[in-house]
């Protein structure tokens, strides 16, 4: 028989189901269900070359399924278990991954009450909610305003110029392992992904929760600010001294989302 603590007294209980959602290019998206008996569900977004395990989202499903809300966490195309290539944009095939899992669960009689995106994922669930419209919650974590910036910080300096000569760059580990390849087309499709558009034509009777921590040396916090400028009905909570991935604030950044998802009112 299984442990438990004092808190389990108090928790639901929550069965955890392996779940496949093909995406519009018949690519098989894998998926953990966790049910907590509640139709009201809360889905979780991963960021850049990561996945449905990152320590973060294991969190924040601890948190919400504590609150009786059940929860669905994937992988995007191309990451994780899911089929399809890696690629370094595609922003707008994860908001189209984004949808099919929502489609899903809708067929399956749940009620989203949130779609949540860490960084990348941040920017997925707000080009989500600029083209689809059919979620009434959405909450950023950590993403990036100007799609422009951040990309030689990351793939190496002279990186742009390179791909643009040559076609492609290779980014490589400290083993000189390729990690993953950058091409020019999906370098192009991230500088053609604009945020600010996205935010103005988000509907205001979505609302929105932006998240982002003072500390945050991966994406600046002044982007949380630019979103808040420009997303219609918008609340901004910023943690001090979290890092991006929150990594000394994982409840704080957690309370933060389960009492803007269980809150009513603006």
């Amino acid at each position: 028989m299984a442990k438990t603590n004092d808190n389990d007294a108090f928790s639901p209980p929550v069965s955890q189901e392996r779940v496949v959602v093909t995406n519009k290019h018949g690519e098989r998206l894998v998926g953990l269900l966790h049910h907590t008996g509640s139709n009201k569900i809360v889905v979780l977004c991963h960021g850049f070359i990561s996945s449905k395990n990152d320590s973060l989202i294991l969190d924040l499903a601890a948190a919400l399924t504590k609150e009786g809300i059940s929860v669905f966490r994937f992988d995007f195309s191309g990451n994780g278990e899911s089929e399809g290539q890696f690629e370094y944009g595609n922003y707008r095939k994860e908001a189209d991954d984004l949808h099919s899992v929502v489609l899903y669960l809708y067929q399956k009689s749940y009620d989203i009450a949130a779609v949540v995106g860490h960084s990348k994922g941040g920017d997925v669930v707000i080009l989500y909610a600029s083209i689809y419209n059919d979620v009434s919650k959405i909450v950023n974590l950590s993403g990036r305003f100007d799609l422009k910036q951040g990309i030689e910080e990351r793939i190496g300096e002279g990186s742009i110029d390179r791909i643009n000569k040559e076609g492609y760059l290779d980014v490589k580990d400290k083993s000189e392992h390729v990690n993953y390849r950058v091409t020019k087309e999906s370098l192009t499709e991230r500088l053609n992904t604009d945020m600010h558009a996205a935010s103005v034509s988000i509907s205001k009777e979505c609302r929105f929760l932006t998240v982002h921590g003072s500390a945050d040396k991966t994406i600046p916090v002044e982007d949380a600010h630019e979103f808040a400028k420009h997303i219609p009905n918008h609340k901004l909570h910023i943690i001090e001294g979290a890092n991006h991935n929150y990594t000394a604030h994982r409840k704080e950044v957690a309370d933060a989302v389960v009492d803007f998802i269980t809150s009513d009112g603006v």
